[in-house]
């Protein structure tokens, strides 16, 4: 019987000091952004550059970064 091939996307978890940012997730294959934040809600993006994604990990306010240059610009997907 022939074996199924399943595909994994890797994805890297990087490392943020954010306020409200507790974690961050993301797939160079496709350009999905996972963001956990402290207050439990989570966004999906997709498309997003990971110089984008580089960015916002050391920038002097990820949380600041995220709103002004990542939520606006990136299709959020359901999450």
């Amino acid at each position: 019987m022939p074996k199924s091939k399943t595909e994994v996307k890797q994805v890297e978890e990087l490392s943020v000091k954010s306020k409200i940012i507790k974690s961050v997730y993301f797939s160079q294959e496709d350009g999905r952004l996972r963001i956990c934040f402290k207050n439990g809600e989570e966004r999906l993006f997709e498309g997003v550059p990971s110089s984008e994604v580089h960015a916002m990990t050391v920038a002097p306010s990820p949380g600041h970064y995220y709103l002004d240059r990542i939520r606006t610009r990136f299709r959020r997907l359901a999450a």
